[in-house]
């Protein structure tokens, strides 16, 4: 395959950096931080929702960073890259790649339900092959969540459940996401470190080298904490060697699909209070198959809406000067019961 026309055939190939990871595990906090610390350097964020209404695109672009403007932030609300990589992604890189001056470096933030996978392997596509490499593969887990054992399987359970009954079915989509989103990593962040004690922490690490590739650095910290230095020019071309990355599809022709999951927005009526919204979530979250909760909330008596982000048994919840419409985007399994999520919203 030829070199495009209008680029120079010794043009040095853009970095990107594809930051995974599962819901509510501290990625677009990491991508923040990055763009607080360009130092001048242009970067192009790319935000991939997973859910009927977009919401982490203007989390980002609320960050009251100079260099954070909305029009630097693409965000592709109908449907997880992985899944719209024909459709979606690839012109908006060659979108990218026509600005002049092209970025120095490209930062995309997958859904947490998505398979990086197939993004790295886009990169080889004619369009985008001769001007874009994959900086690297940036993995970011939440040390809580993987101490407690909610999003990483546990081996030993597994044998002893197979040796009691072999005809058990042990398919589950939430562990095979966390193992695929690690086995494609260059590096893994563990992040909310300080929420965890250092047996709990070890542990986690434990955890997440049983599913890495091996070789694969850790670091951990806050994603605010971490400098850009460590994050970016790692310089592992991803896209030409998928050797140990593949996902349970690639290796068994099965695995997780995004029809193991649904999303849907409730549109909130005004809260008397941001006790009341903390109260509401976390009723919503111990549904069954209830994953993630993230959005706006309005609360009487305040001109602005409240953040609201959910995950696990975590709820938090803050006021920006965004005038967002209210709206509460559910993530979850596809047989979550959204007539008792909505009535738990609701009060």
């Amino acid at each position: 395959m030829n070199v495009p026309a209008n680029v120079p055939a010794n043009a040095e190939r853009i970095p990107a950096t594809i930051v995974t990871g599962f819901l509510g595990a501290g990625k677009t906090t990491l991508i923040r931080s990055l763009i607080e610390k360009a130092r001048g350097r242009r970067i192009a964020i790319l935000v991939n929702e997973f859910g009927e209404a977009g919401f982490d695109g203007s989390l980002l672009a609320d960050c009251g960073d100079a260099d954070c403007k909305p029009d630097t932030i693409v965000e592709l609300a109908n449907g997880c890259i992985c899944c719209t990589v024909a459709d979606e992604f690839l012109p908006t890189m060659e979108a990218l790649l026509a600005r002049d001056p092209a970025p120095d470096h490209i930062i995309i933030e997958t859904s947490g339900l998505a398979l990086p996978q197939p993004l790295v392997r886009a990169f080889s596509w004619p369009s985008v092959k001769h001007r874009v490499t994959v900086d690297g593969v940036v993995t970011v887990v939440d040390a809580a969540a993987v101490a407690a054992g909610r999003f990483a399987p546990d081996p030993d359970a597994t044998k002893a459940a197979l040796a009691a009954d072999p005809a058990i079915d042990h398919d589950d989509p939430i562990e095979e996401l966390f193992e695929d989103q690690l086995r494609c990593a260059d590096l893994v962040v563990v992040s909310k470190s300080d929420l965890v004690s250092e047996i709990d922490l070890v542990e986690a690490e434990a955890m997440v080298k049983r599913e890495a590739r091996n070789g694969i650095a850790l670091v951990r910290g806050e994603g605010a904490n971490l400098s850009p230095e460590i994050l970016l020019g790692l310089s592992a071309a991803s896209e030409t060697d998928m050797t140990g990355r593949e996902s349970h599809h690639d290796l068994e022709g099965e695995g997780h699909d995004h029809d193991d999951f649904t999303s849907f927005v409730v549109r909130p009526v005004p809260a008397p209070s941001i006790d009341d919204i903390r109260a509401r979530v976390a009723a919503a979250l111990i549904i069954p198959g209830v994953l993630r909760v993230k959005g706006r909330v309005g609360v009487e008596n305040r001109s602005t809406t409240a953040v609201v982000q959910a995950v696990g048994a975590r709820v938090e919840t803050y006021f920006t000067p965004d005038t967002q419409a209210p709206h509460l985007v559910v993530i979850g399994l596809r047989d979550m019961d959204r007539g008792a999520i909505e009535a738990a919203l609701a009060g």
